[in-house]
C-alpha cells in the first residue's frame, strides 16, 4: 500500500464520533485471553514509572501498575472515569482534530488499542504521537478482529488480517518519525486473536 486515498477512509456512520460514542460502552471489546496478552506485552514495553499516553482510551487501558501516571484520551467521560489505570483524562476526537494537546516529548510510551480501525486520519495522528513521545519511547498499536461496523474505516472493513497489519505499517512509516516495526501475536486455538506493532519513537540526530 503506497498511497491512501481520501475513500478509503470513509464510514458507513459519518456523524461526530461525540454522538455515537456519548453513550457509555462498559463492556471489554476483546475477550479474556486477549485481555492477558495486552497487559502481558504492556508490562514488558512499557518503562517502569513512566508517564503513558493512551489512544482512543476506555474503560480499561490493560497497562501494568509499575507505569506510575496514564494519561487517558477518549470520548466518553463516564467510561475514563471508570477506568482505574487513568490518572489525567481529556475528551478529545481524534478524527475531527488530530492535533495532541500536549507538549513535546512529554510521554514515556503511548497505546492504542483495538481502535485504530476507526481513524480517519492515521498519519497525522501518529505523527503527534511520535512528537509527544521522547526519544526512543515505544508506541504499541495492537488490533483484534472485532469492531462497531458503522464506525470502522473502509479500508479496514475491505481487509484480512493480513492487511491490517500491512496498513498499520503504513500509516506509521508514513508518520515518519518511527524506527522499525516488531510485530507481536497472539493466536489461540480458541477465542479473540490480538496482534501488535510496536515501534520506538527516532532518536533526535
Amino acid at each position: 500500500m503506497t498511497e491512501m486515498f481520501p475513500e478509503f477512509f470513509r464510514r458507513h456512520d459519518e456523524r461526530p464520533d461525540a454522538v455515537f460514542y456519548e453513550t457509555p460502552r462498559v463492556d471489554s471489546h476483546i475477550d479474556d485471553g486477549a485481555r492477558a496478552a495486552a497487559r502481558d506485552w504492556y508490562r514488558t514495553l512499557m518503562p517502569p514509572g513512566g508517564h503513558v499516553l493512551d489512544l482512543l482510551a476506555g474503560i480499561e487501558s490493560h497497562l501494568p501498575e509499575h507505569v506510575d501516571h496514564v494519561v487517558g484520551l477518549g470520548l466518553n467521560a463516564e467510561e475514563l472515569r471508570r477506568n482505574p489505570r487513568v490518572d489525567e483524562a481529556l475528551i478529545h476526537d481524534v478524527n475531527a482534530d488530530p492535533t495532541l494537546p500536549y507538549g513535546d516529548a512529554r510521554f514515556d510510551g503511548a497505546v492504542c488499542t483495538v481502535s485504530v480501525q476507526y481513524l480517519t486520519r492515521p498519519v497525522e495522528l501518529f505523527g503527534e504521537v511520535a512528537r509527544v513521545l521522547k526519544p526512543e519511547a515505544p508506541f504499541v498499536v495492537a488490533f483484534s478482529t472485532r469492531m462497531f461496523p458503522t464506525k470502522a474505516v473502509l479500508a479496514w472493513r475491505a481487509s484480512d488480517d493480513a492487511a491490517h497489519h500491512r496498513l498499520v505499517r503504513c500509516y506509521l512509516t508514513e508518520a515518519a518519525r518511527f524506527g522499525p516495526a516488531e510485530v507481536l501475536r497472539h493466536v489461540p486455538e480458541e477465542g479473540d486473536p490480538l496482534y501488535a506493532l510496536v515501534v520506538r519513537r527516532a532518536a533526535e540526530r
